[in-house]
């Protein structure tokens, strides 16, 4: 199971932090993603973890903005996002997979329940 929270109101240029909670014992052998959804578009990928943390992907509208990060002793994945634009309003899921780090919604095997989280221009 999966527990998303830290979404918010922020303003343009604040800075959020997400969180996903993970439960079960096997949480360090999933690789962990984040993806958004905004209004009327589709699901969309921002960033995922390997297993140990050694990788991380982004797409190119949040690299160098957002920062995936994982503490396996807490069982918990963050996503700290600075610099926010009116157009990283979304509802934010956090997902995990067990095979493998991967940018796509079909190679996640479990989802969170969302965050959301407004930007205000």
């Amino acid at each position: 199971q999966l527990q998303a929270s830290g979404g918010g109101l922020v303003a343009a240029g604040g800075s959020l932090r997400l969180s996903c909670a993970a439960s079960g014992r096997t949480f360090s052998t999933y690789a962990m993603g984040w993806f958004r959804r905004a209004p009327g578009k589709e699901r969309e990928f921002v960033a995922s973890i390997s297993w140990s943390g050694g990788s991380t992907y982004y797409p190119d509208s949040v690299k160098g903005r957002f920062t995936i990060s994982r503490d396996n002793a807490k069982n918990t994945v963050y996503l700290q996002m600075n610099s926010l634009k009116p157009e990283d309003t979304a509802v934010y899921y956090c997902a995990a997979a067990r095979s493998r780090v991967g940018t796509k919604t079909w190679e996640y095997d479990y989802w969170g329940q969302g965050t959301l989280v407004t930007v205000s221009s």
